[in-house]
């Protein structure tokens, strides 16, 4: 994306899904990546394209106090990352408006599965405490789920242009981690509220999912992670009993 002469050899399409991960580890920085690359991909592109199908993120929310937010809710961002996702956003819709290109973006929430969301496993072993509130509110979505809200999105003809992308029910951490710790066999919890965690120390947002409950042919597998986790750990399980075995 960071080269524009490569794009222009991409062929036309009904729907291009535009989601893109950050390395760290890379020398481009976030936003030269996520508005830089989304802006060339916007000029190479937009005159080849039916449908643009944007992946954002929650964080364009700046809410910290657990009020609730929707697809209505203002948006002023707390943190860099989320300026610049919002920043992504304003740009697609800056470029799209005058063309005959549908756009809609998705705002997902923090994405958990297989290998996602469960490094703190080997902690709540060790009864390490984690830092942090335990009544900081998670917003959640399995990551099939996740991607079953992009293929209901890219072959509706009644789809709005944004979605908040969340599972049915926000959870607290001490819910979270008490569960994780559960059905690991590890230790109850402990939490040190007096350090911050990396994304802060509010007790954040609480994200509403009714828009993405009317979409047509949806439905969520993993509505909450009482369902969710435990099927995430056995997958995490299985994956790496076949690594082991290969």
């Amino acid at each position: 994306m960071l080269d524009p002469d490569s794009l222009w050899a991409l062929p036309e399409c009904d729907v291009l899904l535009h989601a893109v991960g950050y390395d760290r580890a890379a020398a481009a920085d976030k936003r030269s990546v996520y508005v830089d690359g989304l802006r060339n991909v916007l000029d190479s592109l937009r005159s080849r394209v039916g449908h643009v199908i944007h992946i954002s993120s929650s964080s364009v929310y700046g809410q910290a106090d657990g009020q609730w937010v929707d697809e209505d809710s203002s948006v002023e961002p707390a943190n860099e990352g989320g300026r610049i996702c919002l920043e992504a956003e304003q740009l697609l819709a800056a470029t799209l408006d005058a063309t005959a290109t549908r756009s809609t973006i998705l705002r997902l929430t923090g994405i958990y599965g297989p290998d996602r969301l469960l490094a703190k496993v080997d902690s709540l072993r060790l009864g390490v405490p984690l830092a942090g509130s335990p009544d900081a509110w998670l917003n959640l979505i399995h990551v099939d789920d996740a991607a079953s809200v992009v293929a209901a999105v890219a072959t509706s003809t009644q789809s709005t242009p944004l979605y908040l992308v969340t599972d049915d029910r926000p959870v607290t951490r001490g819910e979270y981690y008490g569960l994780l710790a559960a059905i690991t066999g590890s230790p109850a919890p402990t939490f040190d509220a007096a350090n911050a965690p990396r994304h802060g120390q509010g007790l954040n947002k609480r994200c509403r999912n009714a828009r993405l409950r009317q979409l047509a042919c949806l439905e969520l597998i993993y509505p909450d992670i009482v369902v969710g986790l435990p099927a995430s750990l056995d997958q995490s399980s299985a994956n790496s009993d076949s690594s082991s075995s290969g």
